[in-house]
């Protein structure tokens, strides 16, 4: 992340092959078995044992927490892409403690940035201890597991095939590739698993696109085995419907920063000098009324083409940021995305536990600070 511009291009360009379509269809197993045993798990969760309800005489269920069961799933497929092996969430049905810490040094790292800025690190030392702590633990862990990775001796179609196969000629440290399946870990777990919580809310807050997208996936496929990578692309609503969530909800709320190049630059029409750290907020260009009709209300239609946001400005929605510096996982975080939702909405009927509550009312540090989003699940007849 923070290579030159040169080093950068050079990683990148060995990275992106674990990015390729090509490397996503032989990808397609991996990312499966893990999507088969969260609808498998999700299944066996979703009633409450032997209770029926007292008053449809029905076997009761029981609330599923879908910000948990998204994050564990998301971060089982990137472990196993980028290490080999999952974290054994889904397995547990519960966080794995590194996952767990992982989110706690996200959470806190805006916290530490404003303290330095504000002059005030010294009162974050017992803080800064607890971080440094996570982060020896954190970076043992991925050693371990980068080694039992690099100890297979088929090759595999994973993430990080194409930056083993260079390391060696590039004279690169077993530390720098373990950086590099670290930074895979953090950016490609947590931001598809808010991704999909956040499409889930916003369809449940609004039946008649929940009505549509489930006609969609249920008219297309006639059993699990057709939805697939590929089949999902055919699903036009639905994606529209992830787009206008990403919009309202993206991922990440903040800009990424860049910095002023030395001989300055016009930004918005004002001068800008060298060296200033500069970013643009998605959340504000999402919700501004300049851009979108109807900013804060939810219309995948207008990813369709509808006359009524015709004046909408599409291209302003890049929730993977833009430029050579852009999320290189945006293939694959689409790919989850579609599969997942076309899994769990073509196997199950979806309500909100508390449908008065605001879940999307939270803050951001970095990422969004995200509750429970409670969910009955019923299965559907077939």
């Amino acid at each position: 992340m923070n290579e030159t511009k040169e080093k950068h291009a050079r990683l990148r360009k060995q990275l992106a092959l674990g990015f390729s379509e090509r490397s996503m269809r032989d990808q397609e197993p991996i990312i499966g078995n893990y999507v088969d045993l969260l609808i498998k798990r999700l299944h066996e969760h979703c009633i409450d044992g032997d209770k029926l309800d007292p008053i449809t005489g029905e076997k009761a269920k029981r609330e599923l927490n879908m910000t948990a069961w998204y994050a564990w799933t998301t971060f089982d497929i990137i472990g196993d892409l980028a290490f080999g092996e999952p974290f054994g969430c889904l397995e547990r049905a519960k966080y794995d403690p590194w996952v767990a810490a992982i989110g706690k040094a996200v959470r806190f790292s805006p916290v530490i940035l404003g303290a330095k800025l504000l002059g005030y690190e010294w009162a974050l030392r017992p803080l800064l201890s607890m971080l440094n702590k996570y982060r020896r633990e954190h970076n043992r862990l991925c050693m371990e597991k980068l080694q039992r990775r690099m100890a297979m001796s088929a090759e595999r179609p994973d993430l990080i095939e194409g930056l083993l196969q260079k390391a060696k000629d590039w004279d690169m440290d077993v530390r720098q590739v373990m950086q590099n399946s670290s930074n895979l870990i953090i950016a490609g777990s947590e931001t598809t698993a808010t991704g999909l919580a956040g499409i889930t809310y916003l369809l449940l807050k609004n039946p008649d696109a929940l009505q549509k997208v489930v006609q969609e996936v249920r008219s297309s496929f006639s059993s699990e085995d057709e939805i697939t990578l590929l089949s999902v692309n055919n699903l036009p609503f639905m994606f529209a419907c992830i787009n206008e969530a990403l919009r309202l909800y993206p991922p990440v709320a903040l800009g990424l920063p860049r910095i002023v190049p030395r001989e300055g630059a016009v930004i918005a029409g004002q001068f800008v000098p060298q060296g200033m750290t500069v970013s643009t907020w998605h959340w504000a260009i999402y919700h501004s009324a300049r851009l979108w009709a109807k900013p804060f209300e939810f219309h995948p239609e207008r990813f369709l083409h509808d006359p009524s946001f015709a004046n909408d400005r599409l291209e302003a929605l890049q929730p993977f940021s833009v430029g050579p510096r852009n999320c290189l996982g945006r293939n694959l975080a689409y790919a989850e995305m579609r599969l997942i939702l076309a899994r769990i909405l073509f196997n199950f009927d979806l309500k909100l536990v508390n449908e008065e509550e605001d879940w999307m009312d939270q803050c951001t540090f970095i990422l969004w600070e995200k509750g429970p989003l409670n969910v009955y699940l019923t299965p559907v007849k077939k």
